[in-house]
């Protein structure tokens, strides 16, 4: 079975991220979301409410490929995190050229963990590539429409969120 693992902290999840999702159905049995507990990006969104957002928003997904999509928190290195769900298959998605630089060393630093894992680049599609959690959580702040960044239930969720 090939396992993947698509990490992030998902706050919100966003048009960009399903995007990805649905792409790495294709290259794998299992797709495990890692949904990062970082408490120095203090989330918008509690760890639940982001694991039930990403259940929601995949299980259509899931339905529809018969890949086996799951969340899984976690706040221990990204490589540990791939040992601990079975995963041979980092999935990473680029949106420009500046993520590439960092991607590029996570890249070295996990191989010098772990040379088994291997890690792969889902570059985000055109329509998807400027959108980033940060800057859909000011939009929705400042009360501008986010809808086309975000599903209908994820943006009822950020506008309850925000007011």
């Amino acid at each position: 079975m090939r396992i993947g693992l698509y990490p992030g902290t998902f706050d919100p999840v966003t048009l960009g991220h399903l995007d990805i999702i649905r792409r790495a159905t294709v290259l794998v049995d299992r797709l495990v979301i890692g949904v990062a507990i970082n408490r120095d990006k203090k989330p918008l969104f509690s760890l639940e409410e982001r694991v039930a957002m990403i259940e929601a928003e995949c299980a259509g997904l899931a339905q529809k490929t018969g890949v086996e999509i799951v969340a899984h928190p976690f706040e221990n290195l990204l490589i540990d995190c791939a040992r601990d769900v079975g995963a041979g298959l980092i999935i990473r998605g680029l949106r420009a050229v500046a993520d590439f630089e960092y991607e590029y060393q996570m890249v070295g630093m996990n191989r010098a963990l772990d040379a088994s894992v291997e890690t792969v680049f889902l570059m985000a599609e055109a329509r998807h590539q400027a959108i980033a959690s940060k800057l859909v959580k000011e939009i929705a702040r400042l009360g501008g429409d986010v809808s086309k960044f975000v599903t209908p239930a994820v943006r009822a969720a950020l506008l309850a969120r925000v007011g």
